[in-house]
């Protein structure tokens, strides 16, 4: 009898879905975080599809919770009667230790969390990267905006050499 040599199936890299790029531009990013999503049999399936708008998304607190808010996720148009409310509170599933780290900072104040990426792990489970962010100054936005107008030209100068 021959042994049976299964190939094991490939692991499946990270699979962004969705990145919030006007975070960096409207805050200044402190410490990071992953977190799961619970989410509905469609919603999953609209995720798959791609279609999701986390610009306006943000966390928030609410008893020994943290509760994603804002986050919209069209229906599912193969889906029934059974669709899901595109903009409701969608739970996050976090560890307690860092739900109680996070409860230190945004009761402190000042601070917010804004998801910054949606994306599918490994296991194909929907998870999302927040982080706790400080809101930016008018002239803040300009500053970085300035700095980032000076570095790409330093990159375009020294390429024509």
């Amino acid at each position: 009898m021959k042994p049976t040599t299964e190939k094991k199936k490939p692991a499946q890299a990270r699979q962004t879905i969705a990145k919030n790029r006007r975070a960096s531009f409207d805050f200044e990013l402190g410490e990071k975080f992953t977190a799961g999503i619970a989410l509905h049999g469609p919603e999953v399936k609209s995720l798959r599809a791609g279609r999701v708008a986390v610009d306006q998304a943000y966390a928030r607190l609410e008893g020994d919770e943290i509760w994603l808010v804002d986050l919209h996720i069209p229906e599912y148009l193969a889906a029934s009667w059974t669709n899901h409310i595109t903009k409701r509170p969608r739970k996050l599933l976090l560890h307690r230790r860092e739900i109680e780290k996070l409860r230190g900072s945004l009761t402190a104040g000042g601070e917010t969390l804004v998801p910054l990426e949606l994306f599918f792990d490994e296991r194909g489970l929907a998870k999302v990267t927040l982080a706790l962010a400080r809101g930016k100054k008018k002239h803040d936005k300009r500053a970085a905006l300035a700095k980032k107008s000076a570095q790409s030209e330093m990159v375009r100068a020294l390429r024509r050499e």
